[in-house]
């Protein structure tokens, strides 16, 4: 998987990312700061791009 690729988040993760960017973005961060922060906020939340029952918690 290239660096950058988001096709491993799931549709809760995107959303989340897109809603923080926004928020970031009215806050006066550029578009790509608001959305680089906004990534790195939900990896720190959800601990990356992972599906559910991917077993990377599992035994």
């Amino acid at each position: 998987m290239p660096r950058g690729d988001k096709s491993a988040y799931t549709g809760k993760q995107k959303r989340q990312a897109a809603h923080i960017g926004e928020s970031y973005e009215q806050r006066g961060l550029s578009k790509d700061d608001a959305t680089r922060r906004a990534w790195a906020t939900v990896n720190k939340e959800t601990g990356g791009g992972q599906k559910k029952g991917s077993g990377k918690n599992g035994a």
